[in-house]
Parts: structure tokens; sequence; C-alpha cells
């Protein structure tokens, strides 16, 4: 039995499918393995996942290849992401600066490389999710970088957030030797990761978006194809500007509620039963009330974020007095030493104690 998934296709495969599959990763035909020059085709291409049985396993078609896939940076977003593709059958070869945070990986199967470099050179396509622009570049770029494992046939997948100058200089590094290119950068934190739920933001080489599809369909709820690299990055930067913008607010919010002598408990459940319901809301906010800020999404790349949005907007003399407020307030936050608390605890910057 085969299940296929068309590239144009953002529909996911049942939890049960996906326990039942062997290999239900994206195949490639043998000759394409010989001719890495062709690894990404200009036309859609439609990929089989063989069910498991034990005469499929025994009898797999020698005209298939297994697409090898690389996943640099596993931090909070990318040891998840990569462990679904890990359980859903892909062969993973994974790096970390830190090796002990690829230790888990490598015990679901994964295999490991000891530089981002060799990652790429062993993989058809690799995946990087670092921290900040400064990681992305040093990890794409540096000595033993992953571009120089690249050439003619791989495709490298950058699904960090950064500002589109930073993108758009990997990009260049990594087409430079032959490869293909997409920037995939996400909308979502550590639960949506965790379950398969994120939204990828992409441009870039569209065979390569193409080729990747059914990949990022494994990590994610939806995909959009922006067009130019630089546009996904900027259309990511936009999302967490408003996201951050929102947070603040809802943070005046909560105080003002308790210092008024209201509950705060019930301003969140009437915020989620109105027309301003967001989900952020109703998830952070039971948290935010008893101070406490497990990370999902530390403060310190909220502020980041900020910070590159606000360049953004400059480049084009947009004016964003809101998102310049609110970044005001998360370098509050940081300065008191809650960096890597998750971003939710800009709260405590608005508190009379940090304000003294």
């Amino acid at each position: 039995m085969s299940f296929l998934v068309k590239t144009t296709n953002c529909h996911h495969l049942s939890s049960t499918a996906m326990a039942m599959c062997s290999s239900f990763c994206p195949h490639l035909p043998n000759h394409l393995g010989g001719r890495p020059a062709y690894l990404f085709p200009t036309k859609p291409l439609s990929f089989s996942f063989k069910a498991f049985s034990s005469q499929a396993s025994n009898a797999s078609s020698k005209d298939e290849l297994q697409t090898r896939v690389g996943f640099l940076g596993l931090g909070i977003m990318g040891s998840p992401m990569a462990q679904n593709l890990i359980k859903s059958g892909c062969d993973v070869t994974v790096w970390n600066r830190t090796k002990s945070k690829c230790d888990p990986l490598i015990s679901l199967g994964a295999k490991y490389k000891p530089s981002p470099e060799e990652v790429a050179a062993s993989c058809d396509v690799t995946f990087a999710m670092l921290a900040d622009p400064e990681s992305a570049v040093d990890v794409a770029l540096g000595k033993h970088g992953a571009a120089n494992g690249m050439s003619s046939g791989k495709g490298y997948v950058d699904v960090s957030t950064v500002d589109g100058a930073t993108s758009k200089l990997i990009s260049g590094h990594i087409k430079s030797t032959g490869a293909s290119f997409l920037e995939a950068p996400v909308s979502g934190s550590k639960k949506p990761a965790e379950d398969g739920q994120l939204i990828f933001l992409t441009a870039g080489d569209k065979s390569l978006y193409e080729i990747a599809a059914p990949l990022l369909d494994v990590m994610g709820k939806s995909r959009f194809y922006l067009g130019d690299v630089g546009n996904g990055a900027a259309m990511k930067l936009v999302v967490n500007m408003i996201m951050g913008s929102m947070m603040a607010s809802f943070s005046e919010g909560l105080l003002l509620t308790e210092k008024i002598g209201l509950d705060p408990k019930v301003l969140v459940e009437v915020v989620s039963q109105g027309a301003i319901s967001a989900p952020m809301y109703s998830v952070k906010g039971p948290s935010m009330i008893q101070s406490l800020y497990p990370t999902a999404f530390p403060l310190k790349h909220q502020q980041k974020d900020l910070r590159l949005a606000l360049g953004l907007a400059e480049s084009v003399s947009q004016s964003t007095p809101i998102a310049a407020a609110a970044n005001e307030l998360y370098k509050v936050a940081k300065s008191h030493g809650l960096s890597d608390e998750d971003f939710s605890a800009v709260i405590e910057a608005l508190k009379p104690k940090l304000q003294q």
C-alpha cells in the first residue's frame, strides 16, 4: 500500500497512518542519487510513502532512494521539529553546538555528524534552526559551516528567524555552491513544534519548496510561499512584532484589572470569548497571573525580533510607535535577568518592584 502526498498539498497523514510507516520520508528515484544536479526538478513531484509490512520492507524498490535530511540546531524549537521528522521515518542526521542535545535524537534513530559542513555533505536537504542572525550566519558560512558541504543538487532550508539582509547573505553563499536555498521561518512556539502544528513562511527557490513541502508538512500545519528570499523573513518579523505588542498590552490589562480590585482570571475568560480572543491570551494568562513563565518562546528572542522589525520599519520609513514602546518594555525585562524566561514574563517589567 502507498500513501501519495503531492508537494502542493498541505494535508497531513493521520497519526495512525504515520505510525504504520516505516519510511514516511520522501523517496527519490535511485537515478537521482547518482545525478545530484537534478535533485530539485522544475515541476511538482509526488512522493510515495510505503506503509509498513514485512513484505514491503523485504521488497523495497531498487529504484527508490530515501531522502537524507540534515538538521542543525536542537534548541527549544529545533529538537521537537527534528524529532517529528525522525518519528515519521525520515533518515535524519543532526548537529548541535552542545552535543548532549543530540543524544535524545540519536536514541530515536538519528545519525550524528560533528560539524554543519559534514551534515550538509551527507544529506540531500539540510534544515537549520538557530537562535539569531549571528548564529545563523556562523553555522551556515563559518569555519566548517554548512556551505562548505553544499553542492549542486543539495538544498538548504533556514527556518531561523532572521532579518532579510541575513537571509539574502546566506542564500548568496549557498547558491554559489550550486545548491538551492529556501528561507522558511516558523510562526509558532514550543507546543506547536512538538505537535507538528507550525506555520512556515517560505521564500526562495520554488523547486526546493516543492521538494521540501512533504517535510514541512510533517512539522507544520500550513505553509506559505512568498516569492523572493527576504519576503519570508519580513513576514515573520511583522508577525512577531504584532505578537510582542499584544503581549505587552495584555500584561498591562492583567495588572490594571488586579489593581482596581477585579479578578484577572475573569479578564482572561472575558477576553477569550470576545472579538479580540487569541489563543495566546488563554494559554499564557493563567500562568502570568501566578507569576509563572514556563519558556515556550524566550523573552530575549521576542526582543530580538522586535528590534529587527523596527529596523525593517525604519528601512521603509514606516512609523511603528506601539512596537517601539513594547520593545523598550522587553529591554527592561531583559535588564532584570528575564531573558531566558518565556516572553510573557514581560509583565514583570510593569510591576512596581522592577520599576523602582
